[in-house]
């Protein structure tokens, strides 16, 4: 292509770092046009523990976990009679015992536990047990004040025997 002036050569068009540098920007265009319109979803997603859930000693699996009672259905909670807060969480603890099949079957027994934040404070926390069908599990509340990480020991005993077992976890709370 010439230009008027001078009958030279445009740059533009011979330039390779130029025509690199176009298909780049069409490209980049391209990209951000196809991100648009996309349905996003605005929920935000429950994290998910970054420690395990569960402990095996040998026969014995101990399931535990702990939720803030306002992620509850109301339905759950007042089954249970809990208060369903940001203020609170919920301890569930279960025992499992494993069969020679490889099955695992509800253990009854005892199951106490304490918590503690980070600055040392004791939180009281008595459980309860509940039986549903063969299914026993134990449950809890304490109270937290808006963030905090809480660290649970628990001390679960079978009646079957084989003495106590402890377990000890840890668990981010944060207020929405």
């Amino acid at each position: 292509m010439s230009t008027p002036d001078t009958g030279k050569q445009s740059s533009f068009s011979s330039s390779p770092r130029r025509c690199a540098a176009s298909v780049l920007l069409v490209a980049a265009g391209l990209l951000l046009v196809a991100g648009c319109g996309a349905e996003v979803d605005r929920q935000p997603q429950v994290a998910r523990p970054t420690e395990d859930t569960q402990k095996d000693f040998d026969d014995l699996e101990v399931h535990y976990n702990a939720i803030r009672t306002d992620q509850l259905t109301p339905e759950v909670a007042r089954a249970y009679g809990i208060e369903r807060s940001a203020n609170r969480v919920l301890l569930n603890v279960a025992m499992l015992t494993k069969t020679p099949g490889g099955a695992a079957k509800p253990v009854d027994g005892t199951v106490s536990a304490s918590a503690h934040n980070l600055n040392g404070q004791l939180k009281s926390l008595s459980m309860r047990r509940v039986q549903e069908g063969p299914a026993v599990y134990f449950i809890g509340e304490v109270g937290i004040s808006g963030d905090e990480i809480l660290v649970f020991n628990i001390d679960v005993e079978p009646v079957a025997g084989g003495g106590p077992r402890s377990v000890q976890f840890k668990r981010e709370f944060f207020d929405d």
